[in-house]
């Protein structure tokens, strides 16, 4: 069986980054911190992603590079006897059940950039953004059509592999997204009073920090890069012995840090300088947005680059989760890869159908009273994701040879001794006590 690897380290770290730098990090962080303390937030944010998020993330990338093999094997390979593969099968499910959602929102999104090339999203006829949004999302063909588009995009990169199918995309889609988001930021900033975005979005506010505040940094590092459902597991995988895993992480983080501080950079001045308020939360992409750029002059245009952002970011994510499914299946077995993405991917289109429809024919349908979309939510970012995690870091810190961790954390890197040695004592103990605490916070809070 010859199995498929990265072509180059920068194409590993940049697909890495696109899996972490997806709709949570674009619109969520930024918000999160406009909320909760502005600057000191982001501060805060970013000691925790560098220190707790980044010792599970290294915790991941040693797991894979050290088996290279997928969700399920790696665990079962390192620990035959047990039930530690069940790791692998949460993370399966729970990439299952979050892309099943996140395609939905992808749709939404590959609506929006088709309509922008007329006009009317900007400036719809009778000027109600949010009753536009109503009316699309409540449209069961068009959404369902965007839906199933959404899919095929993620399904044709999957299809051709790591090298000529995730990779090229990535080394393509994401310097445009950084380019397009350079481009929305210089034009937002350049707006009369746009100061004052700048300041909700940076500006230290001691008075809104509390305990409630380090849980949201907390949550946010770990899920703005990907953690918990093995999706890392499954990248590192086919990356070569000589790639340096500290750098490579170092890199991803900070890739993701930059892009949340350039999101809120273009999103909140353009909101603020037309006496908007940032106060929709995630719909604020489908509503306040659209009114902010239908202001400006080329509106239109600046509008078409960001919805056109949106959607490299929503699939640079969705390549990671459908990836992390189909590379246990195949098992190295290159020649199923194209059949297996393509009924893997139908399949989570399927299953999304009731989360694309909970916004019009099942709209009065409820589980556990949430509409179907919010019930598939909650279960995987309030419970399997946290649960991924925890499972993860007890894994690779008790399972795992000290020996075999040190070896492949330092193999190929300057790093030595010391950096080992704090390392493992995150891996062992604050971070799943960190997970313990956001997980609790999550179901109880």
């Amino acid at each position: 069986m010859q199995r498929d690897s990265w072509g180059s380290r920068i194409g590993f770290v940049l697909a890495a980054a696109g899996s972490a730098i997806g709709l949570g990090t674009v619109w969520r962080l930024p918000y999160v911190a406009g909320e909760q303390g502005g600057g000191l937030f982001f501060f805060i944010f970013i000691i925790l992603l560098m220190t707790v998020g980044t010792s599970l993330l290294l915790a991941e990338f040693v797991l894979g590079r050290s088996t290279k093999e997928g969700a399920i094997e790696a665990y079962r390979k390192i620990a035959p006897k047990g039930q530690w593969h069940l790791i692998g099968i949460i993370g399966m499910v729970a990439s299952f059940l979050l892309l099943s959602f996140y395609s939905v929102v992808g749709g939404w999104i590959t609506t929006y950039f088709v309509r922008s090339f007329s006009g009317n999203v900007t400036n719809p006829p009778d000027g109600d953004h949010f009753a536009l949004f109503t009316q699309i999302t409540s449209n069961p063909w068009e959404i369902g059509i965007a839906h199933l588009a959404f899919m095929v995009m993620t399904i044709l990169v999957v299809q051709m592999g790591i090298k000529k199918g995730i990779e090229k995309a990535s080394v393509y889609m994401m310097p445009a997204l950084f380019v397009i988001f350079l481009i929305l930021m210089i034009r937002s900033l350049t707006l009369d009073g746009a100061s004052e975005g700048v300041l909700y979005f940076l500006q230290p506010d001691f008075s809104a920090v509390t305990g409630e505040t380090f849980l949201f940094a907390l949550g946010q590092a770990f899920f703005s890069l990907s953690l918990g459902v093995s999706v890392m597991v499954t990248y590192s995988s086919y990356l070569d012995r000589n790639t340096s895993l500290p750098s490579s992480a170092w890199s991803v983080v900070l890739l993701s840090v930059l892009i949340a501080i350039m999101a809120g950079l273009a999103i909140f001045p353009a909101i603020y300088a037309f006496d908007m308020q940032p106060d929709q939360g995630p719909m604020l992409i489908f509503t306040v947005i659209p009114a902010v750029f239908g202001q400006l002059a080329f509106g239109e245009v600046f509008f078409f680059l960001f919805m056109l952002l949106m959607l490299f970011a929503t699939l640079t994510s969705a390549f990671s989760l459908l990836e992390i499914i189909v590379t246990p299946l195949i098992r190295g077995r290159e020649h199923l890869r194209k059949r297996m993405t393509w009924i893997v991917g139908l399949l989570i289109f399927a299953m999304g159908i009731p989360s694309n429809l909970s916004y019009s024919l099942l709209s009065e349908t409820y589980f556990f009273g949430m509409i179907f979309f919010d019930a598939v939510d909650y279960l995987v970012s309030n419970i399997l994701l946290p649960l991924g995690a925890l499972l993860i870091s007890l894994f690779v810190a008790y399972k795992m040879k000290k020996r075999d961790l040190k070896d492949e954390l330092l193999r190929g890197s300057n790093f030595r001794q010391g950096f080992y040695s704090i390392w493992l004592l995150m891996i062992r103990f604050i971070t799943p006590l960190c997970i313990i605490v956001v997980f609790f916070y999550l179901i109880f809070g």
